[in-house]
C-alpha cells in the first residue's frame, strides 16, 4: 500500500482563497450556526439511538458541501475518462453516495480508520489524497497515489486500506483491522463497508459473530444503494432490513442521503464501539446513479424516471445545498464562486492527469512488499528468471 500524493485541499482553505473574490456580505445577514430535525432512525437491540434534533456550524457545513461537490466532479470526470478509454480495467462511480462517505468521515477521529470495496475513489481524496493523486492513478500515471499500478479498486492512504476488489471481503479484514488498533494503541474503531450485494454472504455473518464475543470496535456499514449490480434487494435477500441482519449485533438504519443523519449515526456508533460493547451495524439507505460500474449502463433493470425520481428529490447534495440556502449560513453568491472554483480545480486536475507520465517497465515490480530486505526476488511468468524486487517509496498503515 504505497502513496505519493499531497494532502488534500481542505475546503476551509478553499474559503480563504475566495474571500479575496466574493463580494462582501455582511455578517447580520448570515448565521452561524443553524438546527435541523432528522429523519427518524431505526434500530435494533438499542434501547437509543442518535439524537434527531441537531446543530451544524456555518463552516462545518460549506466544509461538508465542499467535500460532497468534489467528489460529485471527481467521479464525473473518471466516467468521461472510462468513455474516452483513458481508463483501463474496471471503474465503479460513487455518485449519488457522497452523503455517506463525508457523513462518516466527518465523524470520525484521527485514530479511526476506513475499509471499503471497489467504490473507493471518493473515500481515498477525503482520508488524504488529493485529486489529482486519484484521477492520475485511473489513467495509469506516476503522480497516482499508487503510482498508477493499482487502478481503480486499489487506492491506499493513512488509516484508509482500500479499495478492496473481491466482492465482502474487506468486511472481515476491517474487523482485524479494528482489532489490531485496540490490541496495539487500545483506541480507534474501523469503518468497514461493504453493499447490500455483499451482505448476503456467509464471511460476513461469520465476522458478525467472531466480533461480538470479541467485543472489536468494528462499525459494520451496509451502503444499501438498492441493487446488487443488476439484481434488487427484493429479489436478493429474504430479509431486506440490513441493520437487523447481524442478530446479536446491534443496528441503525439512517438516510444515506442526508449528510448530517449520517454524521449523527456514525457519532453514535464510534460512542458505542469506544464503550466497550463490540461491533455495530450502520445500514446507510443510498442510490447510485452510474450502473454498477461504467461497463453497465444501468437501466435495463431499472426505469430512467426512477433515477430521474431521486435525482429530483433526493440527491444529496442538491438537498444540503437547499438546506444550508434556506437556514442563511451561506450566500447563494459565495456558494456559487465556491462551486465554481472547485470545478476549475478538479478539472485542472483531470487535465494533468491525462499528460503525466507513465511509470517504466522496471518500476512494475517495485514496492511490492512491506518488509523485503530478505526478498531479492519476484516471481516472473517464466520459471526461474525472477525479476528484482526495489523499494522506491514509503509503506502506509505499517
Amino acid at each position: 500500500m504505497y502513496t505519493n500524493c499531497a494532502r488534500s485541499i481542505n475546503s476551509r482553505c478553499l474559503l480563504k482563497i475566495l474571500k479575496f473574490t466574493t463580494p462582501a456580505i455582511p455578517k447580520a445577514s448570515l448565521s452561524t450556526e443553524a438546527s435541523f430535525e432528522l429523519k427518524e432512525f431505526k434500530l435494533h437491540n438499542l434501547e437509543e439511538g442518535p439524537k434527531t434534533n441537531v446543530s451544524v456550524t456555518k463552516d462545518d457545513a460549506v466544509d461538508y458541501y465542499c467535500k460532497m461537490y468534489t467528489l460529485r466532479r471527481l467521479e464525473t470526470l473518471a466516467g468521461n475518462f472510462y468513455k474516452e478509454k483513458i481508463v483501463r480495467g474496471f471503474c465503479h462511480l460513487y455518485s449519488g453516495q457522497e452523503a455517506c462517505a463525508v457523513g462518516m468521515h466527518a465523524a470520525m477521529r484521527p485514530e479511526d480508520s476506513v475499509i471499503t470495496a471497489y467504490r473507493c475513489h471518493g473515500w481515498t481524496h477525503l482520508m488524504g489524497v488529493n485529486v489529482l493523486g486519484v484521477l492520475a492513478e485511473l489513467t495509469g500515471r506516476e503522480s497516482g497515489c499508487s503510482r498508477g499500478k493499482g487502478g481503480s479498486m486499489h487506492m491506499y492512504a493513512r488509516n484508509f486500506y482500500g479499495g478492496n476488489g473481491i466482492v465482502g471481503a474487506q468486511v472481515p479484514l476491517g474487523a482485524g483491522v479494528a482489532l489490531a488498533s485496540h490490541y496495539r494503541h487500545g483506541k480507534g474503531t474501523c469503518f468497514a463497508l461493504y453493499g447490500d450485494g455483499a451482505a448476503n454472504q456467509g464471511q460476513v455473518f461469520e465476522v458478525y459473530n467472531m466480533s461480538k464475543l470479541w467485543k472489536v470496535p468494528v462499525i459494520y456499514v451496509c451502503e444499501n444503494n438498492g441493487y446488487g449490480m443488476g439484481t434488487s434487494v427484493e429479489r436478493a435477500s429474504a430479509n431486506t432490513n440490513y441493520y437487523t441482519r447481524g442478530d446479536f449485533v446491534p443496528g441503525i438504519w439512517v438516510d444515506g442521503m442526508d449528510v448530517l443523519a449520517v454524521r449523527e449515526a456514525s457519532r453514535f456508533a464510534i460512542e458505542h464501539c469506544e464503550s466497550g460493547k463490540g461491533p455495530i451495524v450502520l445500514e446507510t439507505a443510498t442510490y447510485r446513479y452510474s450502473g454498477h460500474s461504467m461497463s453497465d449502463p444501468g437501466t435495463s433493470y431499472r426505469s430512467r424516471d426512477e433515477i430521474q425520481e431521486v435525482r429530483q428529490t433526493r440527491d444529496p447534495i442538491t438537498s444540503f445545498r437547499e438546506k444550508i440556502l434556506n437556514a442563511e449560513l451561506i450566500d447563494l453568491d459565495e456558494l456559487k464562486a465556491i462551486e465554481a472554483k472547485i470545478r476549475s480545480s478538479v478539472d485542472e486536475a483531470g487535465k494533468k492527469a491525462k499528460v503525466d507520465k507513465e511509470i517504466s517497465v522496471e518500476e512494475l515490480t517495485t514496492d511490492i512488499y512491506a518488509n523485503p530486505e530478505n526478498l531479492q526476488n519476484v516471481r516472473n511468468v517464466t520459471p526461474l528468471a525472477h525479476l528484482q524486487h526495489k523499494r522506491l517509496g514509503t509503506a502506509v498503515n505499517l
